[in-house]
């Protein structure tokens, strides 16, 4: 199984008896699983089950699922109600009797309320079951198409998130071989910052401006950060092609390179390293944007 993207779009035709629709589903990323279905009158009983089928095929994702009905299909089917023509006529006919009037015309009888059925009520319940049925069978069609254009985008999706996992850790190992962060180099920062202060003064303490520098390497020292920031570019690479929904941990994993690129910003005193810190935040932050769209 391939990483899954949560967009994607799906549109599929469907046919029962003389009913025609097409059902069209689009999905977007969504922090959860919201599925929207619209149904036209007479498919309420769909809701349910249709929302059953949807979750055994999708985990994440904003979804809205629209069955449209073809025009003027719902309403090709047209048959009478016996039952209630039957209490019509009774009535009727207990009336004339009793009036003495004349007996009721075949048009007055039809423009009773509930004599003439039409369009989707029309149908017979083994109809309206094999109607239904259809309906849903396309839905997964539906849904099966939708899985695939997601799968596509998600392929897509994981090259893009490899490319920056390696840009991340060729930044991460510029970080680590960085001359900046010998403590050679942070003494002699120290010593040109305290010429600039002292200006033409000498008589340096040697010792004391080495234990200065010491502890100025030990404050700016950027190892953690960077052998944490290797061990989360190892756990992005393995969700990768784990095979299984990456999308929350691969959003968690993006926060901590976050935080790690922002301490070593931080703990920079110079101007490589912060470029080196400036140039991972920039790519962090265009690996959580796709991130955002990963089942």
């Amino acid at each position: 199984m391939a990483l899954t993207s949560m967009t994607g779009f799906a549109a599929v035709p469907g046919k029962s008896g003389h009913l025609n629709w097409v059902w069209e589903i689009k999905s977007v990323n969504g922090k959860s699983l919201d599925l929207r279905l619209r149904l036209p009158p007479g498919f309420e009983g769909l809701e349910a089950p249709l929302r059953d089928v949807a979750r055994q095929s999708l985990r994440r994702g904003s979804i809205q699922a629209t069955l449209q009905l073809a025009s003027a299909a719902a309403a090709s089917s047209i048959r009478i109600n016996e039952a209630a023509l039957e209490a019509a006529l009774k009535s009727a006919e207990t009336l004339r009797v009793r009036l003495n009037a004349p007996a009721p015309t075949v048009e007055g009888l039809l423009a009773l309320p509930g004599i003439l059925i039409t369009g989707a009520d029309a149908l017979a319940d083994e109809e309206i079951e094999a109607r239904n049925n259809a309906v849903a069978a396309s839905f997964q069609q539906a849904l099966r198409q939708l899985s695939s254009s997601r799968e596509k985008e998600g392929t897509q999706l994981a090259a893009i998130l490899a490319s920056q996992l390696n840009r991340i850790r060729e930044l991460t190992e510029a970080a680590r071989l960085c001359p900046a962060r010998a403590p050679q180099a942070q003494r002699r920062r120290l010593e040109e910052a305290l010429a600039r202060i002292l200006g033409s003064a000498s008589g340096f303490d040697e010792q004391r401006l080495h234990q200065e520098a010491v502890l100025m390497a030990a404050r700016a020292d950027v190892q953690e950060e960077i052998d944490r920031l290797f061990a989360h570019v190892d756990s992005a690479y393995i969700l990768l092609t784990s095979g299984e929904p990456a999308g929350r941990k691969l959003d968690f994993l993006s926060q901590e390179f976050n935080r790690e690129s922002n301490t070593l910003c931080s703990k920079s005193s110079d101007k490589e390293l912060t470029a080196i810190g400036l140039e991972l935040k920039a790519v962090i932050d265009q690996f959580r944007e796709q991130v955002q769209n990963i089942e």
